[in-house]
């Protein structure tokens, strides 16, 4: 039985599949996320709704719905193209009279604004990627519109182009192998922790160790590791089960560093900590309060193990998906297969993990140590 909390109502959804009940949990709260914001939509827009619902991932589906209430509060408040005083007044007449250039200096808008709540002005920046997917969500809309017969003209074709950098023009950030043992003995023994960090190291160490070596070994996305159950483990037959995006089950194999992590991990530290809740009893990594670990909770402690791997500030730590990053660089520098990479870390097309194959490990500097020219050094008087 999953439960979830809905306009301070106790949802209950029975659980048929044998998926663990808090990944349907999680599943219901993004779609009930969802239906909270349809709600604060014009009506006429049910078609988009029903197309987002079936043809997207449930967080993009989320993510599109946010862009367009942005969208529409941006129309209310920063424009004279609405009467309306709720996002759910607006109709479509009104979204007939926008054209190509009102939706280009919505994308302009932004790429920088304010938000003053009356006690704090906040300035929000959104990078090229985040203006791309704000510039889909609003244009899969008003193709819909137009499909629907409720606006003239499918206005999408003057769009500004945005330019997303190809994957070739960005570097790979991950960590090199060496890092990683230094990330690994930071974890195991405190190195370069501050006093206060070592007070909370001391308690969590081996739940720490264990998150890293998961994220290295497998890649890993963020919320299939948080998602980890116990049930999640067959330690008798070598593996363990997580939940992939698409609802895609995926078999891991174990292998002797993780199982021996993981043991660590299970036998000593998790026995101290009570979970709050019956529903938390399955979930393998708990915090200190005995709640499943949030999302937040390990980006924060990745970002402080590996900026002490890179040797900077805990700011510029790097984040899980660097970690991902990480394990794809690391088994192709082994001689892997891209193939066989891409399978493990659930690439839908190979050409992602290739660009994973073009990043060698220490390529630039192993360029430039061989190109060491004798130079003849001037002696000094």
């Amino acid at each position: 039985m999953a439960k979830t909390t809905y306009n301070s109502k106790e949802f209950k959804s029975h659980n048929k599949s044998d998926k663990p009940d808090n990944i349907v949990k999680k599943e219901n709260d993004i779609y009930m996320e969802c239906e909270s914001i349809q709600k604060e939509l014009p009506s006429f827009m049910r078609s988009y709704f029903a197309y987002l619902k079936g043809n997207v991932l449930p967080m993009t589906r989320l993510a599109y719905l946010h862009d367009v209430k942005f969208f529409m509060n941006y129309l209310i408040n920063e424009t004279d193209l609405t009467d309306a005083e709720t996002t759910n007044k607006i109709t479509s007449d009104e979204l007939n009279n926008i054209v190509s250039q009102d939706i280009n200096l919505f994308i302009d808008y932004c790429r920088k604004y304010m938000v003053d709540d009356g006690n704090t002005v906040t300035v929000y920046e959104n990078s090229n990627r985040s203006l791309a997917r704000k510039k889909s969500s609003i244009s899969v809309l008003f193709k819909q519109l137009y499909r629907d017969g409720l606006i003239e003209h499918n206005i999408t074709d003057g769009f500004d182009p945005i330019k997303v950098a190809k994957p070739g023009e960005r570097e790979i950030k991950a960590l090199q192998d060496d890092e990683v043992m230094i990330m690994l003995d930071a974890v195991s023994n405190g190195t370069g922790l501050t006093d206060h960090e070592r007070s909370y190291w001391e308690k969590t160490k081996l739940r720490d160790k264990a998150i890293l070596v998961m994220f290295v070994t497998y890649g890993l996305r963020l919320s299939e590791l948080q998602q980890l159950n116990l049930s999640s483990f067959n330690f008798s037959r070598g593996e363990f089960k997580i939940y992939r995006k698409r609802g895609k089950e995926s078999i891991m194999p174990l292998n002797k560093s993780v199982v021996m992590v993981l043991n660590d991990y299970i036998n000593t530290e998790r026995k101290t900590v009570i979970p709050e809740e019956s529903s938390e009893e399955d979930a393998l990594f708990l915090s200190l309060q005995g709640k499943r670990i949030t999302e937040r909770a390990i980006r924060e402690l990745v970002k402080k193990y590996t900026s002490i791997a890179l040797n900077t500030s805990r700011r510029a730590g790097y984040s899980p998906h660097k970690l991902r990053a990480t394990a794809a660089t690391s088994l192709i520098n082994r001689g892997n297969s891209i193939y066989d990479v891409a399978a493990l870390l659930d690439h839908e097309q190979v050409t992602t993990t290739q660009l994973y194959a073009q990043h060698k490990m220490n390529v630039k500097r192993d360029l430039v140590n061989d190109m060491e020219w004798e130079i003849e050094r001037k002696d000094e008087d």
